[in-house]
């Protein structure tokens, strides 16, 4: 009993953690976009969907490109996903208990076990399912960037909501792509549950605290309107703008 109490109370204070830092970073990034890593990528991709419709002619193939690109890693991250996935069915299935339950520590009941193998595999299949997205969002836009929109419509306002739309499909295939890759580091957390609900606790606390410095932009600077009237004028950072972040060093 005393070992399921361990199994109790770590593991769940692993996983409100993770859930904690991933509410407190989604707050940042609706709020203050520039103070995140993920907003100022945001900011950027929308800018170059900008800038590559701007001149299909010479940059198309280079749109398309860069695409396919961000398309074959969310391929080979569904892949994976899916094959392990598939890999915690088969132990599911197969009755390994007796061959790891020397390593376990905390409870070693046959219910217990089979509930970490099912999280495991429910976090691969969330993680696939949003990799399918990303690809999905990603082969929309690679059409859409294409779309010569200036020989259909001569209209301002067409044209800023062609351009809007094409950033937010690649912003929204990229948002995809990260829920699948933070699916995947759950997914670890879980696994190492398998061996004891310490493991797990630990691991929850070092992933937020490396998530912390790669979510988080420590750098402060302008943005440089990319427009074509005056590429050259500074204004102060306004976090609905769309733009280039110069950083500089706190």
């Amino acid at each position: 009993m005393e070992k399921r109490v361990i199994d109790y109370m770590l593991v769940p204070l692993g996983l409100f953690a993770l859930v904690a830092y991933h509410v407190w970073l989604l707050y940042r990034v609706i709020n203050y976009p520039t103070k995140t890593i993920i907003g100022i990528n945001a900011i950027h991709r929308r800018s170059w969907a900008r800038a590559m419709l701007e001149n299909l002619h010479n940059n198309g193939v280079l749109a398309v490109q860069s695409l396919r690109n961000n398309i074959m890693s969310s391929t080979l991250m569904a892949s994976m996903a899916i094959m392990l996935s598939s890999l915690i069915a088969v132990l599911m299935t197969s009755g390994g208990k007796n061959k790891i339950e020397l390593f376990i520590f905390g409870d070693k009941s046959e219910a217990s076990l089979s509930v970490k193998y099912f999280s495991i595999m429910a976090s691969l299949l969330v993680a696939f399912l949003f990799n399918l997205q990303s690809i999905s969002y990603y082969s929309y836009a690679s059409v859409l960037v294409n779309v010569p929109y200036k020989k259909i419509s001569q209209d301002d306002e067409h044209e800023k909501l062609i351009v809007d739309f094409v950033g937010r499909s690649v912003n929204t295939g990229s948002y995809f792509f990260s829920l699948g890759l933070r699916a995947f580091y759950i997914s670890f957390a879980l696994f190492l549950w398998i061996f004891g609900p310490l493991p797990m606790f630990v691991y929850s606390f070092v992933l937020v605290f490396m998530l912390y410095f790669l979510d988080v932009n420590f750098h402060c600077g302008a943005i440089v309107d990319v427009s074509d009237e005056d590429i050259s004028v500074r204004r102060p950072i306004k976090d609905e703008e769309l733009g280039i972040i110069i950083g500089r060093p706190i």
